[in-house]
């Protein structure tokens, strides 16, 4: 029987197994346009899958950052995609859940970690710690 079992992929090759298997779909016209008209939907939840995509574009960025849902503020300042400047204009938000999320994603520039490092809120501060503490240790 344990000839007969499949090999157990690691998760590494699983990824690659997948993602050769299941590419993503190219991004086109019409999905951009997609994302243009649902960044001005009414509902939150769906401001929020756009502010969530690596495709959104910078101007629409710009606009679900100042959005007046924290929580789609929050989507925007946690994506990897989102430019360093749009990021940093959201260091000073009123919503410590936003400036939580933008304390975590890695590709916040230093000058916002640095502010951030000193936010009045102890759960950012406690985020930028840890942060810096993991950076650390790898």
């Amino acid at each position: 029987m344990r000839e007969a079992a499949p090999s157990m992929l690691t998760p590494e090759q699983a990824a690659e197994l997948a993602a050769t298997q299941h590419p993503a779909p190219p991004v086109t016209d019409s999905k951009i346009a997609r994302l243009r008209l649902l960044a001005a939907h009414d509902n939150p939840k769906i401001r929020e899958s756009v502010a969530s995509s690596y495709h959104t574009p910078e101007d629409v960025m710009v606009r679900l950052a100042h959005d007046p849902d924290a929580g789609v503020r929050a989507c925007v300042a946690r994506n990897e995609s989102t430019p360093c400047d749009i990021l940093r204009s959201m260091a000073g938000d009123e919503s410590e859940m936003v400036r939580g999320w933008l304390a975590v994603n890695y590709f916040v520039p230093s000058d916002v970690m640095e502010a951030l490092a000193g936010d009045s809120s102890h759960t950012v501060r406690s985020l930028v710690r840890w942060k810096s503490d993991l950076a650390l240790a790898n």
